[in-house]
């Protein structure tokens, strides 16, 4: 009686007045009304089906779901009835309100962990990559790089052609964040126009200290004007925590037709693009006034034939790229001197490019030393020449080094000038 009263309540049945003739019918019969719902006997369960004017919602969490069409309930005659009002049928539908509010909390979640965000540690740095920015009155870019650990040498500091590289990504992020990179790699919108790019004829770089594994280093640069038809850029390098200065160079830019690969002039429509950030300033590195020596078979010492460039060592101007050149002229530095000193400075003329199909040497001089006997010497001076097969000068340079792991390096900022 209590399940009876209990289902009664969520489905009501309207009885009929004939009810009492229902006696009467024949058992065996395939269909037996009750007040207007219509029985029939399952081949598996024999449960009574019952459809429910139920209609799902066309989307759930942007999801389209295939709604079927909802029949009403018949009675013996066929004619179609509204299905009985109950507890179940009244309830609204809270899916696609559900679906929302959990996808507005997930968003927010997402965001908040975002804002929220700290380092589990004080020492673990927050987008060190970052692209930088403008200080000093809008004229010095500013750009802190981490030094990782596939950028460290066999002496577990930075490279030298690891600290170039980050000196020609601040070059490029500072016309970009001064909007004068157009569709050209460093090249201003004007500049682009003309078929005009930058190439460099002469670097000095000093190394006071390298910077090793899990250093941040911050790098400030800034141009200058260079005589009538250059451009000159400098580059001071420091720990981001200490303030020490590790690195600082300076460097001569031209322009180049890329097309017909002759310097030109500077337009005067791309000297009034540039002109606004130049900076009235000495160079980071005072200028080494001493010639460079042309190297000759006769007076190299250690040769190394056979470089060629690779694919990957072109930029996206079709020539090799700077940092290269440095490489190749390490090639051939004696073994004994990159075993025990480390290069301190660094001086580069660029006197031509060279393409995918070169073949260059590396030439080596060691000035006034005995390599086989470093350890009674201090500075070593060595002169340098990167060639094609067929004499054709790309680089000329000298470099200085000192011993490694020296308690005090003491001041190299200024390169000893050639006396008179």
């Amino acid at each position: 009686m209590v399940a009876t009263a209990a289902t009664s309540a969520f489905f009501p049945v309207t009885s009929s007045p004939d009810s009492s003739d229902l006696k009467n019918k024949k058992l065996g019969s395939r269909s037996t009304n009750l007040g207007g719902i219509k029985r029939k006997t399952s081949a598996s369960t024999g449960s009574l089906q019952v459809k429910a004017n139920a209609q799902a919602p066309p989307k759930i969490n942007g999801t389209t779901v295939v709604t079927t069409p909802v029949e009403g309930f018949k009675n013996d005659d066929g004619v179609s009835s509204p299905p009985p009002r109950t507890f179940i049928n009244q309830l609204p539908d809270w899916s696609m309100l559900l679906a929302a509010i959990t996808t507005i909390f997930l968003a927010a979640e997402k965001q908040w962990m975002m804002l929220d965000w700290k380092p589990r540690r004080p020492d673990m740095l927050i987008d060190p990559f970052g692209i930088g920015r403008i200080v000093q009155d809008g004229l010095v870019f500013r750009q802190n790089f981490s030094i990782r650990s596939y950028e460290i040498g066999a002496d577990r500091t930075a490279s030298i052609e690891t600290l170039m590289n980050h000196l020609q990504e601040t070059a490029i992020n500072h016309c970009r964040s001064a909007g004068l990179l157009g569709d050209g790699f460093g090249a201003t919108p004007e500049m682009c126009k003309k078929n005009l790019i930058w190439v460099v004829t002469r670097m000095q770089v000093v190394v006071d200290r390298y910077p090793t594994w899990g250093d941040v280093v911050q790098v400030d640069t800034w141009v200058s004007a260079s005589g009538k038809n250059g451009m000159r850029r400098d580059w001071l390098v420091s720990n981001s925590k200490t303030g020490e200065i590790l690195t600082r160079a300076s460097s001569v830019w031209v322009m180049m037709n890329k097309l017909t690969r002759r310097l030109s002039k500077i337009p005067e429509q791309v000297r009034g693009e540039i002109e606004p950030y130049f900076m009235n300033s000495d160079p980071a590195v005072a200028e080494d006034s001493r010639k460079l020596v042309k190297l000759d078979d006769s007076m190299a010492e250690y040769v190394c034939k056979g470089l060629t460039p690779k694919w990957s060592d072109l930029d996206v101007n079709q020539h090799v790229n700077n940092v290269k050149y440095i490489g190749w002229i390490l090639e051939s530095a004696p073994l004994p001197i990159l075993e025990t000193n480390e290069l301190s400075a660094m001086t580069l003329e660029y006197r031509r490019e060279c393409g995918r199909d070169s073949v260059l040497q590396s030439l080596t001089a060691v000035s006034d030393s005995d390599v086989e006997n470093l350890a009674n010497f201090g500075a070593i001076e060595c002169q340098h020449l990167l060639r094609l097969e067929d004499g054709a000068e790309i680089v000329r340079g000298r470099t200085q080094w000192r011993p490694k792991f020296a308690k005090s390096f003491g001041n190299v900022g200024q390169i000893p000038a050639e006396s008179a």
